[in-house]
């Protein structure tokens, strides 16, 4: 029996079946995709096996369903009579806004279920996943999970309604993230910055931060005092940024992602 079997291998699929690769052999982690040669290119660029959702659903113990949340019923619609006969698979959901319950549902039996909402740095081993598993999903399978996947980075159980609201900080915070980084560089490039080095400095400095940030647990707010001299530069560039709105804009930049992923609550 296969470890995994990634059904898609998008962009958050792609991302764990990688973080997966660095705990698991490739020849039990099996990975399809709509285009058979999508699959056969991730296979052979990541060490795995390609397959199909077929045998994905006859094989693998965790089956990783990477499908965006609109294509989920259909594509779960074509396995559902061989799933059914498995008393020893997972069903592992990464779709924004569909319950656990209505994953079970597509199946059409209780069946056990892990959502998780991972991010795109688990390709890196810095990923944060939340997740929440439901009553049927044994201890030692949630356990045996956890630790295969542990390559991606960090994992929180939360409980199931919160979910989306992390998600849109942590599944949309890398782009938000990537956005200031990319004006960081910009900036620097109209200060005369070459843009490769600018580009190195705004990325080692984010993280940089991000490290202080969680090896001290102290708030943003007091890091950014720290930096900031009495009429020295720093605060001028932070009255700059509060006159331009950046702190608001980045709660409704995490509003706006969270009212969209109600569209696909189901």
């Amino acid at each position: 029996m296969a470890k995994f079997g990634f059904i898609g291998v998008g962009n958050m699929g792609g991302a764990l079946a990688t973080a997966a690769s660095k705990k698991v052999a490739g020849n039990e982690i099996l990975v399809s995709a709509l285009h058979a040669e999508r699959a056969q290119k991730f296979a052979q660029e990541h060490g795995v096996t390609a397959s199909t959702n077929e045998t994905i659903a006859k094989e693998a113990k965790f089956i990783m369903l990477g499908v965006k949340p609109q294509y989920m019923d259909e594509v779960v619609k074509d396995v559902k009579g061989l799933l059914k006969k498995r008393k020893d698979a997972v069903l592992v959901s990464m779709a924004a806004g569909l319950t656990i319950e209505h994953i079970a549902h597509l199946v059409g039996s209780d069946y056990p279920v892990i959502r998780i909402m991972p991010n795109t740095p688990s390709s890196v081993g810095r990923g944060m996943t939340l997740y929440e598993a439901n009553d049927r999903v044994q201890q030692a399978d949630l356990a045996e999970f956890l630790e295969l996947m542990s390559g991606a980075g960090a994992f929180d159980r939360v409980p199931e309604h919160l979910i989306d609201a992390g998600s849109v900080v942590a599944g949309c915070g890398p782009a938000f993230l990537c956005l200031v980084a990319e004006a960081l560089a910009d900036g620097g490039v109209a200060c005369g910055l070459p843009r490769d080095k600018a580009l190195t400095y705004a990325v080692e400095t984010m993280a940089g931060t991000a490290e202080l940030l969680r090896q001290t647990g102290l708030h943003p707010g007091q890091l950014k005092d720290n930096v900031c001299s009495p009429g020295g530069t720093t605060i001028q560039g932070v009255r700059a940024l509060k006159k331009g709105g950046l702190e608001s804009c980045m709660m409704e930049a995490v509003l706006a992602a969270y009212e969209k992923n109600k569209e696909f609550i189901k």
